[in-house]
């Protein structure tokens, strides 16, 4: 069933000559400016008891009145027990460490078995949320740190917050090749020109923006821990491919698996075998919704790729003795 909504409030003098949609965001900052313009369109909403155009001009002093049913975002997604490793909650976001394999959205070949489904089962409401509540995602098989919005005021925040690029991401990425120092990379993405299942460098695409510095240097590869600027699909891995240092374990950008000097079956079982990106999204900076706080989490790389990790240090060791 979807929630039915009364709200009534007085558009302040202080907001006279603006649009009416812009003075309603104001008065009604739990809700998105998309979610309200939508609700003028439906006749949801009315001013002085008359419907309105959202370009209207406002004077101030105005009654406004919502009476709108808050349906359901994705009502076909079923609500699915799945445990999540939850690093924060409260009644607006909740943070929680997600691991590689688990996909975010239901979609083509993953009809279940997602974040989606797990949120829904964890918060039913989140069916009332725009995207129930998923503001940014992670590629499937990178693991680490999302944060979903638990009621529209965070959802309209931390949309906010994505767009003026305000939410810090912070990863951890182990790539193939040596760098002398960090840096950045700043080259448009947009979908491949002839594989439209991968992302490419292409000059007509969106802009980009990657900074990367050394974590830990080995022989043949380099630990960086990279931090995004802006936030397109598979950002980091198509701008680390495009430089010439993929990431290990890359099944779509990456080129076969490098090899340092008088590499073993240890260290090759080890970089083939991985079976994924090797990227984690360690750091999460953001603006509490409600309280305004500014709030940092982080979570440590998961085993897999600490177990490469210590392959590639005991090679080196042993090749320095």
């Amino acid at each position: 069933m979807s929630e039915f909504l009364e709200l009534d409030a007085t558009i302040p003098e202080s907001s006279a000559g603006l649009r009416l949609d812009r003075a309603l965001a104001d008065v009604f900052p739990d809700y998105s400016r998309s979610r309200l313009q939508q609700w003028l369109k439906e006749g949801a909403i009315t001013v002085d008891g008359a419907t309105r155009r959202g370009r209207d001009p406002v004077k101030g002093g105005e009654t406004v009145s919502v009476r709108a049913a808050l349906a359901p975002d994705a009502p076909s997604v079923a609500p699915e027990p799945i445990q999540l490793d939850v690093v924060h909650e409260d009644d607006d976001i909740l943070v929680l460490n997600k691991p590689a394999g688990l996909v975010v959205h239901p979609g083509a070949g993953n009809p279940d078995g997602t974040l989606q489904n797990a949120l829904l089962h964890r918060h039913p409401h989140l069916e009332q949320i725009p995207r129930c509540g998923i503001v940014h995602r992670i590629d499937k098989d990178t693991s680490g740190l999302m944060v979903v919005a638990l009621s529209d005021r965070a959802h309209t925040t931390l949309t906010e917050q994505l767009q003026d690029k305000s939410v810090g991401r912070e990863y951890e990425a182990l790539v193939s090749g040596t760098f002398t120092a960090g840096g950045t990379v700043d080259a448009p993405i947009a979908r491949h020109p002839r594989d439209r299942k991968r992302m490419a460098v292409v000059a007509s695409g969106r802009r980009a923006v990657t900074h990367y510095r050394i974590a830990e240097r080995f022989s043949a590869h380099t630990l960086l821990r990279v931090f995004l600027e802006t936030g397109r699909t598979h950002q980091i891995r198509v701008h680390m491919a495009y430089i010439q240092h993929p990431l290990v374990g890359d099944p779509v950008y990456g080129l076969r698996p490098r090899l340092p000097k008088r590499a073993d079956d240890t260290v090759r079982d080890a970089l083939a075998g991985l079976g994924r990106q090797a990227l984690h999204a360690a750091r999460l900076v953001l603006q509490h919704p409600a309280t305004e706080e500014t709030m940092a989490w982080e979570t440590p790389r998961p085993a897999d790729m600490d177990a490469v990790m210590d392959v590639l240090r005991e090679h080196d060791r042993r090749m320095a003795l």
